[in-house]
């Protein structure tokens, strides 16, 4: 059962774990000054924020299979 899930998500993992170091790094070195930012306030949003954005970036290259008959 697990290994049909990482079979079937295999290239979206890696994009939620790279998006979420992502986000963080982006909170760490860029963020917002002022604290009024939604987002890049905080390091959980940031992180949060970034693992969506690579689970959907590196999802979107993932090709299914056919069954031509």
């Amino acid at each position: 059962m697990i290994k049909m899930k990482l079979n079937k998500y295999w290239l979206t993992l890696p994009g939620v774990v790279i998006g979420a170091l992502g986000g963080y790094l982006y909170w760490r070195y860029v963020g917002c000054e002022s604290g009024s930012c939604p987002i890049t306030s905080s390091p959980l949003m940031s992180s949060l924020w970034g693992a969506v954005m690579g689970g959907l970036l590196f999802s979107m290259f993932k090709t299914e299979k056919r069954n031509d008959e």
